[in-house]
Parts: structure tokens; C-alpha cells; sequence
């Protein structure tokens, strides 16, 4: 779901890196820095600065958040030779990237199966319960016609038109298919959860759409989601990623009760503040901070 730049110093830097970044434990030897990388999502932002602000807040005075720093695989070998200490993450899509065949689907098993899969010399912290993960939404008015879940709509597909990212097809058409009965009349390529998404199903090009759970656009246009009764979309709860060692116990604490303090309705509503009040990311986290008693006494 998310896409990640990276810097061009650092592509030189992370090409030297040898060995298979699954294996884990690279060398390199941590500069006592903890530095945080994020994403181009303005979300990965928000959540870098919270993060550094919750460090800075127990006494860590060493650390950075760095401009977008890669894609997934730059990411494990930056967090493998420790030019990264912390990345924020989502629990489904990581857990298959080291395991891209795992069954997992629910919050519980999807981080437990992290857990054991998560190779040496990374660290998975507690996730969060807030999540940002596909889903499936309609207008008021289809939901007004009693389609409230996916096994609701999967008779009603072959009448209706899904709109969503250029790789739905590939990743889900069959196996929304298998689980819900579902194959829509027509499959359109949107974007990503974006407005071009969110304009079809306004106009009514689309009347089903994939979004995203902490989009503020569903709310403000009176979308409904629906509910994904037998678990198509994985998990996808907020949780650190860190470079194991990097991090000491009361380092560790701090995330760990950032991440019990957030939920999905605060992460939406940290991005409206960030993406459509264009607040500054580290005022928005120094605020969330404070709000749930974890700034600095």
C-alpha cells in the first residue's frame, strides 16, 4: 500500500550493503544515533515525527527523522547496517514481505505470524490499533438498499462498476471472486485511494471504490464502508519497525505507548490536520503527544 522514496546519498551508501537483507543481522555498529526514516505518504511522516517526539520526550537527544528514504527493500537493508534505527510500518504488508504466502488476515494473527517470521537483527514493536488498510465503500445510496458488508454486495458485483489502484485486479479480483461470489462488471483503474478515486464514485463512474481507513474523504462525502465480513483485506495496524539494538528500554517504551495510544479515528484525524489544513507534521505529532500524556514532564 505505501511507496517510499530515497535519497541519492543514500543509494550509494545502501548499495554497498552485502548479503541477503532477509538474512538479517548486518553489520555496521550503531553511532549511538537513532534515526527515523519515513515514507513520501504524508501519514509515514506524521508518524516519524511522533515517534521522534515520544524518543526526544524520554531523554534520547540524538535523533532525526530523515526526508523519504525507500522502498521496502532499501528499508530492511538501511534498518540491517543501521543508517536506520525506526521505521513506522503496517503489520499485513510487512508480514508479507518476509512471508508473501502467509494466511493471515486478522490483527492477531497477522502479528503473530510477524513475530516469528520477522528475521534476525530487526525488531517488530507492539502494534497499534489503529490501522490504515483497504476498503471497499459505496454511496448512500447503494447502502441504502441493505448492501452493508461484502458478502452483501457479492451478488450485486456483476451490475456495478469498482474503481481503485492499477494492481486491484492482480491482487484481488479472484480472490474476492472465491470468498464473496463477487466479479464486477467492470474493474476501472483510479489511483491510489486519491481524488480521482473519490471523484468517480461522487459522479457515479464508479459505485464501488477501494480506500483507504484513514481517509478523511469518506466521512466528508457521506461514504459508506462496508464491513469485510470474511477478511479478504489483511490487517494493516501501525507498528515500528526497528534495527535491533538501536533502541534502548526506555526507547522501546515510549513507542510501545505511542502505539497503544493511537487509534484510527486520531491517525484520520492527524491527517486531515497534515494533508488538508497543511499544518506542520511536527507541531501535529508534538500535539498528539501532549493530548495523550506523553510529552515530556
Amino acid at each position: 500500500m505505501k511507496r517510499w522514496g530515497i535519497l541519492v546519498a543514500g543509494l550509494a551508501l545502501l548499495a554497498s550493503a552485502c548479503g541477503n537483507p532477509l538474512s538479517g543481522g548486518g553489520e555496521g555498529g550503531s553511532t549511538g544515533d537513532i534515526i527515523i526514516g519515513a515514507s513520501d505518504v504524508g501519514e509515514s511522516s506524521l508518524l516519524a515525527q511522533i515517534y521522534a517526539g515520544a524518543l526526544r520526550n524520554v531523554g534520547a537527544h540524538n535523533v532525526t527523522v530523515r526526508p523519504p528514504v525507500g522502498s521496502r527493500e532499501v528499508v530492511v537493508k538501511a534498518l540491517q547496517d543501521k543508517s536506520l534505527s525506526v521505521v513506522p510500518d503496517y503489520s499485513g504488508n510487512l508480514l508479507r514481505y518476509f512471508d508473501k504466502n502467509t494466511p493471515a488476515t486478522t490483527s492477531e494473527d497477522v502479528y503473530a505470524q510477524l513475530k516469528q517470521k520477522i528475521p534476525a537483527g530487526f525488531e517488530v514493536l507492539a502494534q497499534s490499533p489503529a490501522q490504515d488498510k483497504d476498503l471497499l465503500v459505496v454511496g448512500k445510496e447503494l447502502a441504502a438498499t441493505g448492501v452493508k458488508t461484502f458478502s452483501d454486495l457479492g451478488p450485486r458485483c456483476k451490475d456495478l462498476v469498482m474503481g481503485g489502484p492499477g494492481q486491484w485486479s492482480s491482487r484481488w479480483k479472484d480472490r474476492i471472486k472465491q470468498l464473496y461470489g463477487c466479479e464486477f462488471k467492470e474493474i476501472r483503474t483510479t489511483d491510489t485511494g486519491g481524488p480521482v478515486t473519490v471523484a468517480a464514485l461522487k459522479s457515479g463512474d464508479v459505485q464501488v471504490a477501494d480506500l483507504f481507513s484513514t481517509s478523511a474523504t469518506i466521512a466528508s462525502n457521506g461514504f459508506v464502508p462496508l464491513e469485510d465480513d470474511k477478511h479478504m483485506f489483511p490487517a494493516q495496524n501501525i507498528v515500528p519497525l526497528v534495527s535491533r539494538g538501536t533502541l534502548n528500554d526506555a526507547e522501546t517504551a515510549a513507542l510501545n505507548r505511542v502505539s497503544a495510544a493511537l487509534t484510527t479515528e486520531q491517525l484520520t484525524e492527524l491527517n486531515v490536520q497534515y494533508t488538508d489544513e497543511k499544518r506542520n507534521a511536527k507541531d501535529v505529532a508534538e500535539e498528539f503527544l501532549r493530548r495523550n500524556g506523553l510529552a515530556a514532564s
